[in-house]
């Protein structure tokens, strides 16, 4: 695959590692050509220039590109990046990394972003998941913002406990992909019981994740 990432800053760089080492064909683009060197990143290729200049895109054949990576720490370098990534060169996918948190309803697809970011968000979706048992976590935000993976840890008292994946009636727009039980992941079947201390995982549509925290975790009753 190859893939084409704008910052080449620590997060830039952090993500070619991790592709690097999966055999993808990298290209780091950055303006400062002082990176090459104190990057340590071997089998990359690079291009030094102003990724929000169609020439450098050119240059960079972006057009060829799988995936571009929209990593700096500018956020309207992101987007413009991102939007011209899909506008001009029709990159089938693009990811952007969001930096200031009240610029996340930006990275759409009005703006060429296929895949949003938001790291601050990320990490606290990840601290929910890890104490959060009874309540719905959004973990990631797919689909320019339309649909989400979420998580539900089943408290032992839950009702849903002992019941079947088939027997509920789950809501429109929803699907269980995963479950995770004693760090083993589950392929869901209708015949799968629920226990206390699974984890479920979710794809669904942001509109439907209130049915789903819903159906999941019911608010008790007030006692007379």
């Amino acid at each position: 695959m190859k893939v084409v990432i704008v910052g080449a800053g620590s997060v830039g760089s952090s993500i070619a590692r991790e592709l690097l080492s999966h055999d993808h064909d990298i290209l780091l683009i950055d303006p400062k050509p002082e990176v090459i060197g104190r990057s340590g990143l071997r089998g990359a290729r690079w291009l030094v220039g102003d990724a929000c200049e169609i020439s450098t895109l050119r240059e960079a054949k972006l057009e060829e590109a799988d995936v571009v990576v929209s990593a700096t720490g500018d956020d309207k370098v992101n987007l413009v990046v991102s939007l011209l990534a899909k506008t001009e060169f029709g990159v089938g996918r693009t990811v952007g990394r969001v930096n200031n948190p009240k610029n996340d309803w930006m990275f759409d697809d009005s703006w060429g972003v296929d895949v949003a970011v938001n790291t601050p968000r990320l990490m606290t979706a990840l601290v929910e998941e890890a104490v959060e048992i009874g309540d719905l976590v959004r973990l990631l935000t797919l689909q320019t913002g339309v649909s989400s993976l979420v998580e539900f840890t089943v408290p032992s008292d839950s009702h849903v406990v002992g019941s079947t994946v088939g027997s509920i009636e789950w809501p429109a727009d929803s699907t269980l992909v995963a479950i995770l039980r004693d760090e083993a992941p589950i392929t869901p079947s209708i015949d799968d019981v629920f226990d206390g201390g699974d984890e479920l995982f979710f794809i669904s549509t942001i509109a439907a994740e209130d049915g789903l925290r819903a159906l999941l975790s019911p608010k008790k009753k007030a006692q007379p």
